[in-house]
């Protein structure tokens, strides 16, 4: 059985390498790319963004190839994005969502995976459960295409 993934405020962390893998980053991506199919169209675009925390570029590749494996498109920042232009650029992108990959003000062991709504904001807390509740009990349940390819 998978570890366990619990959704917090905005999202989820963990200490990297111990519960934080790219094997439950991608099971988080899922969780969230079937819960924003259930709400919107194939096709639409989701902003996603990192910090420059330990390998945060290569988590935010990992999502972006799960959110395009799903059908949706997504755009994925070139480099460590502060917080507020990921929340901007959402808006400014039309999109329907948007992934942090930042454990803002917690360890640097952790990283974190916050999920972001149209409005660049919070998703409500029943929308943080739906999203929990969508979660794969295991990466084998997980649709991915390689970054080239989603590209």
């Amino acid at each position: 059985m998978a570890f366990p993934i619990k959704f917090g405020t905005d999202g989820w962390r963990g200490q990297i390498a111990d519960e934080y893998t790219f094997a439950n980053v991608r099971r988080c991506a899922q969780g969230f790319a079937d819960y924003l199919l259930a709400h919107y169209d194939r096709g639409e675009p989701v902003v996603v963004g990192y910090d420059k925390r330990f390998h945060s570029e290569n988590f935010a590749s990992a999502v972006a190839e799960v959110l395009a494996a799903n059908g949706l498109r997504a755009f994925l920042t070139s480099g460590a994005t502060p917080t507020p232009v990921i929340a901007y650029s959402i808006v400014n992108k039309g999109a329907v969502g948007g992934v942090n990959i930042t454990a803002s003000h917690n360890p640097a062991t952790d990283n974190g995976l916050k999920v972001r709504n149209e409005f660049g904001g919070a998703i409500a807390p029943d929308g943080l459960k739906e999203i929990e509740a969508l979660i794969p009990d295991d990466e084998s349940k997980v649709k991915r295409l390689r970054l080239d390819d989603a590209i």
